[in-house]
């Protein structure tokens, strides 16, 4: 009897993050995985910055639809935490919760839009935080305009940080887009950076320069 050979189907993983720089809301983090062979379903996804918002919110319900994925939700608090730690930082912090997703969809293959500019670097700390050492790696920067797996990663990503945004807004008011630049969030923010500390980033250096105008007067 012949004794034929089956090809093991590769599972390749997506990931990638929203929401870094705000000082405002939450990071988000996504992954996405999808077997090798039924990569070409993914052929209309683009890096996010690049689709207006609709089109993502279209594009999310189709990625859910065909691949395996995992949002992890990154509070101020836990990014405060890491920031003021002695271990960490926001890169490491990162790494953290790609392995976190990495760990729990078990891909063969993992693509990661790698957040610091030492990608080698980077990889070699993910890989420590990653059960499987056998995982192939490809961390690189601009991996969400580069490979659609990623591109798909960063369109649930921005999705999700987009809806927490939405409930922050509801509950507390205009708060913008929640990044520095923006002229509403610096306005949310000098009205409203003592009245709800919960959701600002108080190691953010725009955060403390407000918050330490008071104590400034006080001592002159």
């Amino acid at each position: 009897m012949d004794i034929k050979l089956i090809k093991k189907i590769m599972k390749i993983l997506g990931i990638d993050e929203a929401g870094k720089g705000p000082v405002i809301g939450p990071m988000i983090i996504a992954g996405v995985m999808i077997d090798e062979k039924d990569l070409e379903k993914l052929s209309e996804m683009k890096d996010s910055k690049l689709l207006l918002h609709k089109k993502r919110i279209f594009l999310a319900e189709i990625i859910k639809k065909i691949c395996k994925y995992h949002i992890i939700e990154v509070s101020s608090e836990v990014i405060d935490a890491a920031i003021l730690s002695n271990e960490l930082n926001l890169n490491w912090l990162e790494a953290y919760k790609q392995a976190e997703i990495i760990n729990e969809l078990k891909p063969d293959k993992v693509f990661v839009d790698c957040p610091s500019i030492n990608c080698s670097a980077f990889e070699k700390y993910l890989r420590n935080l990653v059960k499987n050492k056998n995982i192939e790696m490809v961390v690189e920067h601009k991996a969400d305009f580069k490979y659609k797996i990623v591109s798909a990663a960063s369109i649930l990503a921005k999705v999700k940080r987009e809806e927490e945004m939405d409930k922050i807004r509801n509950k507390y008011g205009e708060t913008g887009s929640g990044y520095p630049a923006d002229p509403k969030t610096k306005l949310f923010l000098q009205n409203n950076w003592n009245k709800h500390p919960e959701i600002f980033r108080k190691s953010w250096s725009t955060y403390k320069k407000i918050s330490e105008k008071p104590k400034q007067k006080k001592l002159f």
